[in-house]
């Protein structure tokens, strides 16, 4: 099984790539932090951040991405692990490790809003038909 779930910031302003066809690529990096703590010796252990690099390549969740996703914004995302190969400027092959969203949840920072409330039932609907 190949399956990542991360939460953490948005560490950019996604990239967007558009296709003649109107689909879309959005690239962007994500830093999950693991907070540091202090061990019974009084050994103080430092927060450790890593980075990783995200791709969404599903149409509407790149849309949602280009909409709502900024540098900072909180996001919990679950997809798999790709690595490729590419030529850099220099000529040189390159590796990197993705992970390809599946899903994307944006997390806090925006306004938070109860449902209504259901609305009341009529009186007068016929519900002997």
């Amino acid at each position: 099984m190949n399956q990542v779930v991360l939460k953490g910031n948005v560490g950019q302003d996604p990239k967007i790539t558009t296709f003649d066809d109107g689909g879309k690529v959005v690239q962007f990096s994500l830093a999950t932090t693991e907070r540091g703590y202090k061990k019974a010796d009084g050994t103080e252990i430092p927060d450790k951040t890593d980075w990783h690099n995200l791709v969404v390549k599903r149409k509407g969740l790149a849309g949602v991405c280009e909409q709502y996703v900024k540098k900072g914004t909180a996001v919990l995302v679950v997809g798999k692990l790709k690595s490729r190969e590419y030529t850099g400027d220099d000529g040189q092959k390159r590796y990197i490790t993705e992970v390809v969203v599946e899903e994307l949840e944006l997390c806090g920072g925006g306004q938070k809003r109860d449902a209504p409330p259901p609305p009341e039932p009529e009186d007068d609907l016929p519900w002997d038909m």
